[in-house]
């Protein structure tokens, strides 16, 4: 149940969704990051973005982490990092191929996906992976069995899915959807192939659920939510479209607070604020200092769950065993 706290008079407030910024996987990645230069110095490699956020690359970059798009543009025989994204078998035997040494940074609940993949390709299974077509976590997933999985992006995609004849069909999603939007892709699937089963658990990790639910509960006392994020941040962008869907007049994504139009607060008195889940809370504290200087100085909270779920590090940064 959600709890707002702070005064409900009608002078400018902020309302702080909780929780909201960083989750356990992006936590993990880019400390894996952090303790690799440490360990080994600069460059480490890492392959795409370690995250979508434009801050933690750059701050990494700073010190010397060096990314690229794909593998072959490491050289031979460097140490690469995976991002939390994932990657699928093909990258990884690339990498074998020039001698990389490699540590992989993928979620813990995305290999989870990976692995219900591979099992239900072994069963001989269609699987229908529900995502956004150009996602680096899509196509790692699809890579485990291409030649099982199909794609559905949203519901407006599910008319041109196809299946074969008789074949046990289930589905599988990327982790960072909409809940809601999901669901009722689901929903068009079911009613289209009856068979479709349900994956063992859920796919969409906990803390974008978490997100979207303190979202859905702030939405209704705001007219404007800011949502912290980069563009490329599925899980970001999924905020925005909630905040709109459950009574936000309006929503914006922005990196850092400077990019706030000082228009958006025109006859505004709540604004919402919550982050992406691979957005580091200092930019929060940027944005809410802004909206401070608008007047916006009275901050409450709607906290609609606590967490404290943490992932230990890949086994090669972890300390040695006495």
């Amino acid at each position: 149940m959600a709890s707002i706290v702070g005064t409900m008079s009608e002078h400018k407030r902020v309302l702080l969704a909780q929780p909201r910024g960083y989750c356990a996987g992006v936590d993990r990645a880019v400390e894996t990051v952090e303790r690799a230069l440490d360990k080994h110095g600069a460059p480490v490699y890492v392959r795409k973005e370690i995250v979508h956020n434009r801050h933690v690359v750059d701050t990494l970059t700073e010190r010397g982490a060096v990314f690229v798009g794909e593998t072959d543009e490491v050289p031979e025989g460097a140490l690469v990092v995976f991002s939390a994204h994932g990657v699928s078998p093909e990258v990884h035997k690339t990498a074998a191929a020039r001698s990389l040494r490699t540590i992989d940074a993928t979620c813990p609940l995305v290999t989870k996906v990976h692995q219900e993949a591979k099992r239900f390709a072994r069963d001989d299974y269609d699987i229908l992976l529900i995502g956004h077509e150009g996602h680096e976590e899509v196509e790692g997933t699809a890579g485990e069995a291409p030649e099982h999985i199909q794609l559905v992006d949203g519901p407006d995609h599910v008319d041109d899915v196809t299946v074969r004849e008789g074949v046990r069909l289930v589905w599988l999603s990327q982790t960072t959807l909409s809940v809601d939007e999901t669901m009722e892709t689901v929903k068009r699937l079911r009613e289209k192939f009856p068979q479709l089963e349900d994956p063992p658990s859920d796919d969409i990790c906990y803390a974008t659920q978490n997100r979207q639910v303190a979202v859905k509960a702030m939405a209704p006392h705001c007219e404007l939510v800011i949502v912290v994020g980069s563009q490329n941040s599925s899980n970001s962008q999924r905020l925005v479209e909630v905040a709109l869907q459950n009574g936000a007049d309006a929503s914006y994504l922005v990196d850092y607070a400077r990019e706030i139009d000082a228009a958006w607060l025109d006859g505004v008195s709540t604004v919402g604020v919550t982050s992406g889940a691979s957005v580091p809370e200092v930019l929060v504290r940027g944005v809410v200092d802004l909206l401070a200087e608008h007047g916006f100085g009275d901050v409450g909270a709607v906290t609609t769950a606590n967490e404290t779920l943490t992932f230990a590090l890949p086994r090669e940064l972890r300390p040695a065993r006495n």
